[in-house]
């Protein structure tokens, strides 16, 4: 009975009380300037609790071009994560589905596209205030030649989000982007830069260097096809990078428009490695003996990688990715550790980029971001553990390195 005449109370209280979630806060608006000065600024509010989260809102509206891809579905994830609401480009059914799952009730919105039409494009950036472009193919198919992924879908995403007053537009490129490489899809790169800042001057340029991760095409590769990195007698110089650190760098671009806009970035990884090194470093790992396979002249190579695509509908190996087996990391020459340890324990930055962007500005890297990229050690046994017999399966790895903790910071 009691407890009957205290329910009117109670219900006076509940309905008096105000919720922590209804409060606005100064941090929770922030507002976007477009590439046109005409255009009104866009205002960004946050919902939800403080601490944000994948059943908050952050404010953001986000197209990824290029989701289904290895850097993509990372990226996609992290955007998700934190609430925001992500527009997920898609060509087939099947490679869109796993990213449904990634976010909340609704904030991942698939919607089909073609590269070839702007009509598809302005829907799909229409509702957005930033754009990530990660479109790229290494290899050339019937339907899509370098120049038309690489330089003119990426000019054409670039022109249709400027029409469409988007605020922000992040493209990504790589590292060895350079109009005179001997890889012809090293140049499209370059050129595909040239066109983006055309149509989106304030457009910001992302330079990874061959990324490293579950679905990679390094690890898997030497673990598989060791004979691809015999080429060159496996003297060629690589800044492997983590896949995840990319994603990271990415994602914190999106709250960071003072550090990013109008600007390119270098994310190399952390360690200079040959091809014999990372053979070493496979082989100690999947506790297999290093490949004995010849090393195959240049030209040969070439011949057997034009027969395959020819005889193959599948892609195996182009004659361009021969090429670039043959490339140095641009770059190398600037990579310098005087202290390997402090290196490793991220007090000292290893990497100096002394290149200069599309347009003539200064590198960044991953100092005006506040990373320290894992090398490729930390996670290698993660990616390569199948690789080993079923007697072997778990021994265990140990690296003797150790990441010190890492001081909480928020870029402009």
């Amino acid at each position: 009975m009691a407890s009957i005449r205290m329910q009117p109370v109670l219900r006076a209280k509940v309905a008096g009380r105000r919720s922590l979630i209804a409060i606005r806060s100064a941090h929770q608006l922030v507002v976007t300037s477009s590439p046109d000065p005409s255009h009104t600024p866009k205002p960004i509010i946050k919902y939800g609790p403080p601490t944000g989260g994948r059943s908050s809102d952050s404010g953001h509206t986000v197209t990824v071009f290029g989701c289904t891809g290895f850097l993509g579905r990372y990226l996609v994830q992290k955007l998700a994560r934190q609430g925001t609401q992500v527009i997920v480009p898609y060509r087939d059914e099947d490679e869109k589905r796993p990213l449904k799952i990634m976010g909340d009730l609704g904030q991942i919105v698939p919607m089909e596209w073609d590269a070839r039409n702007a009509d598809q494009i302005a829907e799909c950036v229409k509702r957005s205030d930033v754009v990530y472009n990660l479109v790229g193919r290494d290899w050339e198919t019937r339907n899509f030649k370098y120049e038309d992924v690489n330089v003119k879908a990426a000019g054409l995403i670039a022109e249709v989000s400027a029409s469409m007053n988007v605020p922000r537009l992040v493209h990504l490129s790589h590292l060895n982007a350079h109009p005179e490489s001997a890889s012809a899809f090293y140049r499209s790169k370059y050129h595909g830069e040239r066109a983006v800042r055309d149509h989106f001057p304030t457009a910001t340029i992302v330079r990874p260097s061959q990324m490293f991760g579950f679905e990679d095409w390094l690890l898997n590769a030497i673990a598989q096809y060791p004979i691809l990195f015999k080429l060159n007698e496996g003297k060629t110089k690589i800044l492997p990078v983590h896949v995840m650190d990319v994603a990271g760098a990415l994602d914190l671009m999106l709250n960071a428009p003072v550090t990013s806009v109008a600007s390119t970035f270098a994310l190399p990884g952390p360690v200079l490695h040959t091809f014999n090194s990372l053979q070493s470093l496979v082989s100690s790992i999947t506790l297999n003996p290093i490949s004995t396979a010849p090393t195959v002249p240049k030209q040969l190579a070439k011949l057997v990688a034009t027969g395959l695509n020819r005889g193959i509908w599948w892609p195996t190996i182009s004659p361009d990715e021969i090429e670039r087996k043959y490339i140095d990391d641009l770059g190398v020459e600037a990579f310098k550790s005087t202290n390997q340890d402090k290196v490793n324990q991220g007090w000292e930055e290893s990497y100096n980029p002394q290149m200069k962007g599309i347009d003539g500005e200064q590198v960044k890297s991953w100092k005006e971001l506040d990373m320290t990229p894992d090398p490729v050690e930390d996670h290698a046994i993660k990616y390569l553990r199948r690789y080993r017999a079923a007697t072997s399966y778990d021994t265990p790895v140990e690296t003797g390195k150790h990441k010190p903790p890492k001081a909480y910071h928020v870029l402009p």
